[in-house]
């Protein structure tokens, strides 16, 4: 596959309106993969100032989140990571970013549930971490629609409650092919 993937997205959903279009190019060491998560997380917790791979102005952290929102100050109030993430990261960006919210995507719930136990294992502070799984079927298939140009158009989705679902997931149409999804959410 290519090395840039263009998003032309319209919606139906008033409270989630996306911009008319976003460019996701692979980067070094990247995966398309890891392209389809980071489409996911943009649509899903998208919001007006919602950046992708923004460095944060702050010389004490010193990553690049996949997905990131800064707030008028600079300081991060959201910050996503896509597919593969250690914990040693996530324990400083929860540590440097006390009053930032923090997700994990992870592309099958065996994933999430890894990453779970990495870190209680290592020992990060509970309740700090948001992570969500795809289910790895709906994922693959997500992967296998994606091409160089995408048109996606958005209807609903986000956590239960949010757009009347009684459960997290999500719905729109890529490239001509309908998703409907469910993903878990964990917290940690």
């Amino acid at each position: 596959m290519a090395g840039k993937f263009n998003f032309q997205f319209t919606s139906d959903d008033r409270l989630r309106p996306l911009p008319h279009k976003l460019l996701l190019a692979l980067g070094q060491n990247e995966s398309v993969r890891h392209i389809a998560l980071k489409l996911l997380g943009y649509i899903l917790f998208y919001r007006e100032r919602l950046q992708v791979e923004t460095e944060v102005p702050d010389e004490s952290i010193p990553f690049i989140p996949d997905l990131v929102e800064l707030g008028y100050d600079l300081r991060p109030k959201l910050w996503i990571e896509c597919g593969d993430c250690g914990t040693s990261k996530l324990h400083k960006v929860a540590t440097k970013c006390s009053e930032t919210e923090i997700w994990c995507l992870k592309r099958s719930p065996s994933e999430a549930d890894g990453l779970l136990r990495s870190l209680s294992k290592d020992g990060v502070r509970k309740g700090r971490i948001g992570i969500i799984a795809f289910e790895a079927a709906f994922f693959e298939d997500l992967y296998a629609t994606m091409a160089e140009r995408n048109e996606l158009h958005w209807f609903r989705g986000g956590f239960t409650g949010q757009n009347g679902l009684e459960s997290p997931g999500l719905q729109f149409e890529l490239n001509g092919l309908w998703f409907d999804a469910a993903f878990q959410v964990h917290r940690h």
